[in-house]
């Protein structure tokens, strides 16, 4: 015999499970998203305490390295025609140097290869050292034609006069301050005004290729959630733009730009970092860095950095130096040239190792 009142009450049991179900795992579903909200708030708190930390130590950093030419410019042993200068300015091209290679390029690669952008163009021609190298090409013909208009204006302020119409007194006084006189010709006295405008361009330049790259790991900085990935790179990047400020800083001193300038040029440097980072703070909740419009404009500006910053520390900054008849003569300077330019490079491979961990 069937025992309904059994069968009844396992029916109801059964129900009543069925009715409760639902109703327990939105109430566990509700206490896990709840706890989930918590430990991402306390994650992007986190995250920011690291941001404000890295806004302040690199601001310092890039002052202190943008800086540091100028403060030990009345230090005599420091000073331009000592050996010793050389031998900094070697260490900086090389930071300049492995900069462009070991921490732009490669981003650059890896943002127009990642798989996230459609393979057709980007998977099928090697873009980031496309536009690097245009880049380097693009910045020679700009120094030179900008160093040779202003040398043609030099050559242009040169006036010619005719001898007849002078005074021999005249002659004299205008052989004295001017040049040499050949008949009605007038040939000025070689100056190292080309060198100082050289000097200004390669300065401006060289900014520039910095800026963008400063600009790029500022907002990324910025727009990162992951206390994990900010922590490491605060320390790495201010030595980053530490080092990176004292080349900059060197060609800025030699540039002699009026004070007006030097404290733009030196404001622009040490305040660019930190202003990408706070850009980033602010728009970290619709930027996403995988997006294939990111990526994109990420890799074409750091390409771009790249091809700068390689020409500048190979062309303007080692070159120049390692073929001065000063430089050439010397061998022992030779070899602490060698030396302190592979240190800086080192130091900067060293730097992308740790923003590695």
């Amino acid at each position: 015999m069937i025992n309904f009142q059994s069968c009844a009450h396992k029916f109801l049991l059964t129900i009543s499970l069925f009715l409760l179900l639902p109703i327990t795992s939105a109430a566990a579903s509700s206490t896990c998203t709840c706890d989930e909200a918590e430990a991402q708030e306390h994650k992007t708190t986190e995250a920011l305490k690291y941001k404000l930390v890295a806004i302040v130590s690199i601001l310092i950093a890039s002052a202190a390295g943008v800086s540091l030419p100028f403060l030990v410019k009345k230090v005599s042993y420091l000073s331009p025609d000592k050996d010793v200068f050389f031998l900094i300015k070697a260490f900086a091209a090389g930071v300049i140097l492995a900069t462009g290679f070991i921490h732009i390029l490669p981003d650059a690669f890896e943002s127009l290869t990642s798989p996230c952008l459609c393979e057709n163009p980007w998977h099928k021609f090697p873009f980031a050292g496309f536009i690097a190298m245009m880049s380097s090409i693009g910045t020679l013909m700009m120094e030179a034609y900008a160093t040779g208009y202003h040398k043609r204006t030099e050559l242009r302020k040169a006036q010619p006069f005719d001898g007849d119409e002078e005074s021999d007194h005249d002659h004299d006084q205008q052989g004295v301050h001017a040049g040499h006189v050949h008949g009605s010709s007038f040939v000025p006295e070689p100056t190292n005004s080309s060198d100082l405008i050289r000097n200004r361009i390669i300065s401006q330049i060289l900014e520039l290729g910095i800026v963008i790259h400063s600009v790029i790991i500022g907002i990324s900085l910025g727009a990162s959630e992951r206390a994990s990935t900010i922590k490491p790179l605060v320390a790495a990047l201010s030595f980053h733009q530490f080092f990176e400020g004292t080349g900059l800083g060197g060609c800025i001193s030699q540039a002699k730009f009026n004070y007006t300038a030097i404290s733009i040029m030196v404001l622009f440097f040490s305040l660019i970092t930190p202003a990408g980072i706070a850009v980033g703070i602010g728009i970290s909740k619709i930027y996403d860095q995988s997006s294939p419009t990111a990526l994109i404009v990420q890799g074409l500006l750091n390409s771009a950095s790249a091809g700068i910053l390689t020409y500048m520390a190979l062309v303007d900054l080692l070159a120049a130096d390692f073929m001065n008849p000063k430089m050439l003569s010397n061998i022992r300077l030779q070899i602490g040239a060698n030396f302190t330019v592979l240190l800086g490079a080192s130091c900067m491979c060293f730097l992308a190792k740790l923003e590695e961990h």
